[in-house]
């Protein structure tokens, strides 16, 4: 059955004479392409509804219409967002059902829009090297809901179960203490850290202009970490940056000589902080089936000892532990300051807790 109509809302606004933030308007009609002389000319039947207290602007009725001529019927337009052409000020609308919806409803039929969605997402950075076959597979493991102003989409200290990625709007990161520690918008991502490292969410985060975000869920994200190595390095470059941003303070106490408790800092973002900062020296963590130690330079392992393991394996065993005490040395015995690195300490740490995750479901 044909659409007979599709809804459009505000979702941000700047310096706009006539729009607010959330004012919803209704499309319909259609477009006929003609080709005549050699050059396509459209017949438009769009029609805009227009809250009755709202102005009817040319201008956006103009751009909606153009909307319609590319896609030439209400069926076919997907749930994307658009800017219109602006005059003295600027509005970003989201076109689509203003129902929550599930990109996994989608069938063969709806091949045309997967491709379209595919297209899309190939624009988002995490995925701009993974090839539009592979992006189809991935629209299907795809969930995407809208979130008003004030909705909290993580809270902190709840289990891990989503990756998420923001379309549109804004959020805000925060602390125990309601202290704003980074902000979120188009194309950021969240949720990544607490599903590699298998600990609760880390920060609340809360929105603050109305969004659109899409999850997918846990055991869908570390499939596609392990099929897409890009994918991998992109999150590893974020998980820098996002210490860097949060975790710069205590990376540098601990590089400093401090000691702690790993109920207080997890054996994840230890080495995470440790690797941020680049740092050398020899990590020594009391645990409950002994001592494990740990040899870094430039941020990067260069030898790890724990259980009768070394290696990865050893980093595998210390990241299983969750109780124990840690004390960092800024310092390298003479006799390893030469010794090659194992690798990417990031790197390893990925590779590592997708193994721990492997082995829970075994």
């Amino acid at each position: 059955m044909s659409s007979t109509e599709i809804a459009f809302k505000v979702v941000d606004e700047t310096n706009c004479p006539f729009y607010k933030a959330d004012d919803e308007f209704k499309l319909s009609g259609n477009a006929l392409s003609l080709k005549l002389d050699r050059e396509n000319t459209f017949i438009s039947t769009a029609i805009v509804r227009f809250p009755n207290d709202r102005t009817a602007c040319r201008i956006l009725i103009g751009d909606l219409t153009n909307v319609l001529i590319q896609y030439e019927n209400i069926d076919k337009i997907p749930p994307v967002e658009m800017e219109c052409s602006g005059c003295s000020g600027l509005i970003r609308v989201q076109i689509g059902n203003e129902k929550h919806f599930n990109l996994k409803s989608l069938t063969d039929s709806d091949s045309e829009r997967m491709d379209l969605i595919a297209s899309l997402l190939s624009n988002f950075s995490i995925f701009e090297s993974v090839d539009e076959f592979n992006l189809r597979d991935i629209v299907s493991l795809l969930k995407l809901k809208k979130y008003p102003k004030g909705s909290i989409v993580l809270k902190k200290g709840a289990p891990a179960q989503n990756f998420y990625i923001m379309l549109s709007g804004k959020a805000e990161v925060f602390d125990d203490s309601g202290v704003c520690l980074s902000r979120l918008s188009k194309s950021d991502v969240f949720g990544e850290m607490s599903l590699i490292s298998g600990d609760p969410v880390g920060a609340t985060i809360k929105v603050v202009e109305s969004a659109t975000i899409v999850a997918i869920e846990g055991p869908d994200f570390k499939e596609i970490l392990n099929k897409f190595p890009s994918v991998q390095m992109y999150l590893a470059r974020i998980l820098t940056k996002r210490l860097a941003e949060s975790n710069v303070q205590r990376a540098e106490e601990i590089a400093s000589g401090m000691s702690g408790d790993l109920s207080q800092m997890s054996a994840i973002e230890l080495l995470q902080a440790l690797n941020l900062s680049q740092k050398t020296g020899m990590l020594v963590l009391t645990l409950p089936k002994g001592t494990a130690r740990l040899l870094l330079k430039c941020g990067n392992l260069i030898q790890a000892d724990y259980c009768d393991k070394a290696g990865k394996e050893a980093v595998f065993e210390i990241l299983k532990e969750k109780e124990g005490r840690f004390k960092f040395s800024p310092d390298l015995p003479k006799d390893q300051l030469d010794a090659p690195e194992i690798g990417s300490l990031m790197e390893i740490l990925l590779d590592t807790s997708r193994m721990i995750d492997e082995e829970a479901y075994v």
